[in-house]
């Protein structure tokens, strides 16, 4: 029975307060108020509130859109509070409706619903939340702002970590497509919401006081974090979304791949091949092993196939990739492992099957190429796929799998079109990345247990469970570079904390200062994969000088340093599996006291002992850094030079330094890197002899 509270009073004055029990001493409070007409919450969050409040006398705090009109709840709700616990409280709005909004408290966090009991229910659910006047926000995507992905490296972008003053749409897009409902406030709350629904955060754009909150879906669940830090919310988001997988200790190695592999007649000098396997592979694993650049994986990208798309049956172009079983017999020969780029369609006589089976969704063509976009909510198609894709895969050898195009290139939207459980393509349509890494994951494990990793670019809630990520197509400018180092923090904020970027770009023209600054970003990244734009290499770059010894050897220095951690990095990702705690820490989640931690967005903590200042521009000789409050740092550089947290300091910073300190007392000895560095350089000086190298191989 609901317990109905007194309508005497003024709507404009009633104050409802309702007590709820908890183990902790002090008791917490939900507090109900009407201004404007409209119902306002109060909800606790330490010594402060999280306000849902209207925006004006013409727009509501919580509202719903049906039939394209705008429905905001107005007046006092009849409330029950008869579970313990839970609070409901509602708003008949006539004789068939009900509004509904449920909060359920869990420790000090709160989950929430929204609901009618009308017959045909609401399309979207709408909320405000108020802002403090410099109230900073993040999470959400990993890209900078929202719209076409080349906005977030424009020229002359200021936009950072902070996303206050912007609008995004939750709803993927490629290929930067790393997502997640979830935005962490710095008055210390979290706000996640549940389901895959499309829907928008307004971080006071509109309106500078406000959050606005509009989310698809007949019902809206969300949760409300709060916690005495910010850690503890991402923490917490992180295991609710995850736990994130920890893949094996060859994956945090430096990895190596190009965008396309090509199976030429001589190598990059004009020396003729005599090697059995595919020539560029081949040139990259003899040329880095006579550098001594340290490696784990080799990661060939489509097109490896056969057919018009180099796709076709998940089965290799002997052309182009001779003898693929012994090629993985070489590769593991020298310690490393090889990857594999896939999709998530088939081609060729695949395609004509699951075609014949149904086992498809309707989606955009793909290079007017035969394809069909795969329905993995369909458990029969799964298994057939998993079965004759990844996991054929994985029975030759292949210890990881690149995962592409899962972010709307290929999927159709709609509200009409269903998927094989029933589920509408537009509520299907984030979960997609989810589906896919899980049916990768569930293919191969069988075969390879926990020794494989799993490296989509699409991302939301749930995915991190199955794999890592990478950052998608980014563009090889400073701009993009400086996208990437955002990104990298927006995604340990958001539950994705096994990270890696395109060493060097994508997209765009290649830009050798970029490469060099990528490099050492790259290095103190948790996944480390080079492969710079034109499917070239260091030593045969298409600007001047084509053979690069500088970049050979800054690429050597950085290498060594990430495989001499990777123990390092392999342990910080077992420790986000575990409490949620990110491998990257934005200096906010550590230093939320000292309000440099949150203006400082180039600085980032690398697991406890390792502070990094990332540089993007790149014309900048020295660099000034900010170094955290109570620890003191040892310049990685100089370790004579240590230096008090708290203050400001300006170090030098050529092109293959990026600036890093070792917190003292901890356990991390990377020896002298000037001298490593200037033997890289001696080491890069003289060009390799491939044919010397092949007959080393027996290939003669």
């Amino acid at each position: 029975m609901k317990k109905r509270f007194s309508s005497g009073l003024s709507l404009l004055s009633a104050l409802v307060v309702i007590s709820i029990s908890c183990k902790e001493p002090m008791e917490r409070e939900i507090k109900v108020s009407v201004q404007d007409e409209y119902p306002s919450f109060l909800i606790p969050n330490g010594e402060h509130h999280i306000a849902v409040v209207s925006e004006n006398i013409n727009s509501g705090s919580i509202g719903f859109i049906k039939n394209g009109d705008t429905t905001w709840i107005k007046g006092k709700p009849e409330i029950d509070a008869s579970i313990k616990n839970r609070i409901e409280y509602s708003w008949p709005l006539d004789e068939e409706t009900e509004v509904t909004f449920t909060v359920t408290r869990d420790s000090s966090n709160f989950d929430l619903k929204l609901s009618t009991t009308t017959p045909e229910p609401p399309s979207e659910w709408l909320f405000n939340i108020k802002s403090d006047a410099n109230e900073y926000f993040t999470g959400v995507f990993e890209r900078v702002v929202d719209g076409n992905q080349s906005a977030s490296w424009a020229d002359g972008i200021q936009t950072a970590l902070n996303l206050r003053g912007t609008k995004m749409d939750v709803k993927l897009k490629p290929t930067v497509s790393a997502y997640a409902p979830f935005y962490l406030s710095s008055t210390n709350y979290g706000l996640f919401i549940k389901g895959t629904w499309p829907g928008v955060f307004d971080f006071c754009e509109s309106n500078p006081d406000l959050v606005k909150v509009a989310f698809e879906g007949p019902e809206l669940h969300f949760r409300i974090y709060t916690a005495q830090n910010p850690m503890q919310i991402v923490q917490q988001h992180a295991l609710d979304a995850g736990p994130s997988i920890v893949p094996p200790r060859w994956a945090f190695g430096p990895w190596r791949w190009r965008d396309q592999h090509f199976n030429r007649k001589s190598y990059y000098d004009g020396t003729q091949k005599k090697a059995p396997f595919n020539t560029d592979l081949v040139e990259d694993v003899l040329m880095m092993e006579a550098f001594d650049i340290p490696v784990t994986a080799q990661w060939i990208d489509r097109p490896w196939g056969p057919g018009p798309r180099g796709f076709d049956d998940y089965e290799f172009d002997t052309k182009e990739f001779p003898d693929p079983e012994g090629m993985i017999k070489w590769i593991n020969s020298k310690d490393q492992e090889l990857m594999l780029w896939i999709g998530p369609f088939v081609m060729g006589d695949m395609a004509d099957y699951a075609e014949k089976h149904h086992y498809g969704l309707i989606s955009k063509p793909w290079f007017n190429a035969h394809s069909v976009l795969m329905d993995f909510t369909n458990d029969e198609a799964v298994e057939w796929w998993g079965k004759n894709g990844p996991g054929k895969l994985a029975e030759m050898g292949i210890k990881g799998f690149k995962l592409d195009r899962a972010d709307g290139e290929k999927l159709a939207d709609s509200l009409h079109l269903r998927t094989s459980n029933e589920t509408t393509y537009r509520e299907n349509y984030n979960d997609y990345p989810r589906q896919y890494v899980k049916a990768t994951y569930d293919a191969v494990k069988p075969v390879l247990g926990n020794d494989f990793v799993l490296f989509p670019r699409a991302q939301y809630t749930g995915s991190s469970r199955y794999g890592a990520m990478w950052a998608g197509d980014t563009n090889g400018k400073p701009e993009g570079l400086r996208s990437a180092i955002i990104g990298m923090q927006r995604c340990a904020v958001m539950g994705y904390p096994n990270w890696g970027s395109d060493i060097g770009g994508y997209w765009g023209r290649f830009s050798r200062e970029s490469a060099l600054r990528w490099l050492g970003f790259g290095c103190f990244s948790p996944i480390m994969e080079v492969g710079p734009t034109n499917n070239l290499a260091f030593w045969s770059n298409p600007t001047t000088p084509s053979y690069d010894t500088e970049l050979i050897a800054t690429w050597r220095l950085y290498s060594k340093i990430h495989y001499a951690l990777a123990p390092y990095i392999h342990g910080l990702s077992a420790e986000a599996g575990l409490n949620g705690t990110p491998i990257v820490r934005p200096l906010f989640l550590v230093y939320p006291d000292q309000s440099e931690a949150w203006n400082e967005w180039q600085t980032y903590q690398f697991g406890p002992d390792i502070l990094v200042s990332a540089i993007w521009q790149a014309k900048d000789v020295e660099h000034k850094v900010y170094l955290p409050a109570g620890e003191t740092w040892i310049d990685a550089w100089d370790t004579t030079k240590e230096y008090e947290g708290g203050s400001y300091i300006t170090v030098p910073a050529p092109l293959h330094k990026i600036p890093f300190f070792i917190r003292k007392g901890s356990d991390i000895e990377l020896g002298d890197l000037n001298a490593l560095y200037n033997e890289s350089l001696k080491i890069a000086s003289k060009k390799p002899d491939l044919k010397a190298l092949e007959n080393a191989e027996g290939w003669k």
